[in-house]
């Protein structure tokens, strides 16, 4: 059964190989170089609150992970927030993208968040499909901004205005 919780500090070794497998095999992080456990811990340290991470459990492991961060670090911009989502490859297909994507949708809501930004690299055509089918819309590229695997990588971002009364910050 998948469920999906708050993410706990016992969860960082399986959220750190889900994301050192994405940094070896994938253009979905522009990291070259895999995280230490030390490294993600702090990473980690910065989530909680209007930004959470949280996790999906299938058959009793981490399936993936999703979080919601700052855009940018203005005051301006804080009630747009950005989504990242990762899926370990055991689990791609399996519909963990697609409840990761419904949980953390919903915690933007109920932070107040106005707009949620989806960064994704050119050519990952699973995400763009996941992000469209939850109302994001294209808005933008920028070309050849990262280098990784020997070729220069676009970002396409995705959109999605969220239907908010709250008001944060």
């Amino acid at each position: 059964m998948l469920y999906i919780r708050e993410a706990l500090l016992r969860d960082l070794p399986a959220i750190l190989d889900i994301y050192n497998d994405a940094i070896k095999t994938l253009t979905a992080t522009f990291d070259l170089e895999e995280q230490t456990l030390d490294e993600r811990k702090a990473w980690f340290e910065k989530y909680g609150g209007d930004f959470p991470l949280v996790v999906a459990k299938l058959d009793g492991k981490v399936a993936g992970y999703s979080c919601l961060s700052p855009f940018r670090d203005k005051a301006a911009y804080s009630r747009t927030t950005e989504l990242s989502l990762y899926i370990a490859s055991e689990f791609r297909g399996k519909g963990v993208g697609k409840a990761l994507m419904e949980d953390i949708l919903q915690r933007a809501a109920d932070a107040g968040y106005h707009t949620v930004i989806g960064g994704i690299t050119g050519g990952n055509e699973a995400s763009v499909k996941l992000h469209e089918k939850f109302g994001f819309e294209f808005v933008g590229c920028f070309k050849e901004v990262g280098y990784k695997f020997d070729e220069w990588q676009d970002v396409h971002f995705y959109q999605r205005m969220l239907n908010t009364e709250k008001t944060k910050g």
